[in-house]
Order: C-alpha cells, then structure tokens, then sequence
C-alpha cells in the first residue's frame, strides 16, 4: 500500500482534540494498551480499509478525535466480551465498508442496532449464532448508547462517561472535547487540582457556582479505577 494513499485526520475545532494520554485517562485504560491499539490497530490494520490515518502529529504530540475516542471504547467493551481482536477488526472493516464511514464503532447503526448488525456482518466473522453472546453484545451496546448523543450523520456527538443523570460530559464543542461539567466550560481536571490544593468540596462549589453534588462527580470521575 503507497503511504501517499492514506490521508491524515487533522484536528480542527468542534471535533475533540486527544492526546494518547487523553485517551487511556478519560477512558481508565493503561496507556501502553491504548498506545499499541492505535500503532497496531487504528494507524495499521483498519487505516489499509478506511484509507485514512487515525492520528495526527507525532511521538507524544499525536492527537486523535472524538470518534476515534469512542471506537476505542468499543473495541475495550467488546474484548471484556472475549471475543478476539481479529474478529473485531474484521467486524469494524467490513461495517466500514457497509455504512461508508470511517467510525462505523461510533455509529448509531451500528451501535443502536448491535445485535441485528453484528450477526449479519459477523456470522462467520465476530460470532457464530451463539444465543448468549449476542446477547451481552446488545446489552453492552444498549447500555453504552445511553451514555451518547449522536449528530444528524449518525455519529457519537456527545459522551457521558458516567451516565446522562450525571454531571460529567466529553463534548467535542467544549474546551477541545476534554471532560467538563455538562452545561459549563468547567473542566472536571480544574475541579480536581483545586481539591488536591486542598479545597474542599463546598468551597469548590461555591467558586465555581456548582452544586456539591456536581463538584463530587467530577471528582469520582478523574479518580475512578483504571480498568
């Protein structure tokens, strides 16, 4: 394959902006692991079918979106599953093909209608007519779906990592896409190292003009377990 043919995802405004780093933190992932996905997966095997890079720039300065962001979401929550990364990244180049989308694991086709589309696309390639795995992949599916909002292309627009009744949102139109308070430009980072200052948690609430209980979800959400 020329590398000429391959074009590079540049990061622009409104579409979230990660750093590998970003990535493994927002997601509670070990950074090596989201590391070597994106080397050997995203920017190597998936990148020969979608003709496109996943990153952009280099060594520690490399960037990747929203979308990007979300797939690798996916791809964690479908390994939990067992089932094997060959067969997930097959299942993510054929589905490629089919919705015509470089993010066909941030698409609502995909992810809303999981169990119909993963057996189609996958009887031979991600699952085999087994009754309980299409089963957990829906339930995994449906319940990562509520944590999203998708745009009018059928694509991830927003994510509530911690679910929509709480206050923490990644949104792509906010402060470059990194986690804030849902309707503010807030970031759960600032909220924290304020209380590493030693601030506690009403004084945070009072500076900021948040309840108590919103300062206290964006502090479980920077130190939750990494998974």
């Amino acid at each position: 394959m020329n590398p000429e043919e391959i074009q590079s995802i540049e990061p622009a405004l409104g579409t979230g902006i990660y750093t590998v780093p970003d990535v493994a933190q927002i997601l509670r992932l070990p950074l090596t692991r989201v590391r070597r996905w994106l080397d050997e997966f995203w920017n190597g095997r998936l990148s020969a079918t979608t003709k496109i890079s996943y990153s952009w720039g280099k060594g520690r300065e490399r960037v990747v979106n929203f979308q990007t962001l979300i797939e690798f979401y996916v791809f964690f929550k479908l390994r939990e599953l067992g089932i094997s990364t060959p067969k997930i990244l097959q299942a993510h180049e054929v589905s490629s093909r089919l919705l015509q989308t470089p993010f066909p694991f941030a698409s609502s086709f995909l992810l809303t209608d999981s169990k119909t589309l993963f057996v189609e696309i996958g009887n031979e390639i991600l699952i085999t007519a087994d009754a309980r795995l299409q089963y957990e992949i829906k339930e995994v599916m449906e319940g990562f779906c509520r944590k999203i909002e998708f745009d009018a292309d059928k694509l991830a627009s927003k994510f509530w990592p911690l679910g929509k009744d709480r206050s923490v949102v990644i949104d792509p139109q906010r402060q470059l896409g990194q986690p804030t308070v849902q309707g503010t430009n807030i970031l759960a980072e600032t909220l924290h190292r304020l209380h590493l200052g030693g601030e506690d948690t009403p004084t945070i609430a009072q500076l900021y003009g948040l309840t108590q209980t919103q300062v206290e979800e964006a502090l479980f959400f920077v130190n939750r377990p990494v998974q």
